[in-house]
């Protein structure tokens, strides 16, 4: 399979889902797809970032060696949304290296506090970092803080869903933190 004229092929979640089982458990593949996420024209990049978020929820330890480009791709300015929303999605999947846990939390903060920010990137940021509270405790009063000025201020029904399953996450934490 030529993997980029595969993607430009089709635009669909079936052309998608067949392409990432294509690449499957392949290392090779998911470097040649994470290439193309990190380094090719947007309407390529656009579609690696869909293949490669269910590579990512089916096989996320294929994305390690990737992910610190990612996150560094993460700050770069103008940065697609589409590579945003999907590197913040991967994250939700995985293990965020202890190396890579200070820039992380740093930009799902910054997008989460972000009301220009798209709806799915804020989202996906709240979970990424009520997963990295179960590390870091002390983030935990932060991101309930900010996910609730967010739901005063009115919130979409998407990241008011997200929020509650956010919330009831970090405070089953606390409940967890208080025993020990």
């Amino acid at each position: 399979m030529h993997l980029r004229e595969e993607i430009l092929k089709e635009n669909s979640r079936a052309q998608t889902l067949r392409i990432a089982h294509w690449v499957g458990k392949d290392p090779e593949r998911t470097a040649a797809l994470a290439h193309l996420f990190l380094h090719d024209e947007y309407r390529v990049v656009q579609r690696a970032a869909w293949i490669l978020s269910y590579v990512a929820s089916s096989h996320p330890s294929l994305l390690q060696p990737h992910l610190p480009q990612m996150v560094a791709r993460m700050g770069d300015p103008g940065i697609p949304v589409a590579v945003k929303r999907n590197v913040v999605r991967i994250l939700q999947f995985m293990t965020v290296p202890e190396a890579l846990q200070g820039p992380v939390m740093d930009y799902c903060f910054r997008f989460l506090e972000d009301p220009a920010e798209t709806i799915a990137v804020r989202a996906f940021s709240m979970t990424v970092l009520a997963n990295l509270a179960q590390q870091y405790p002390d983030i935990r009063h932060e991101i309930i803080l900010l996910i609730e000025e967010q739901l005063r201020e009115g919130a979409s029904p998407g990241f008011r869903s997200r929020a509650k399953k956010t919330l009831a996450q970090l405070e089953k934490l606390g409940k967890k933190e208080r025993r020990h």
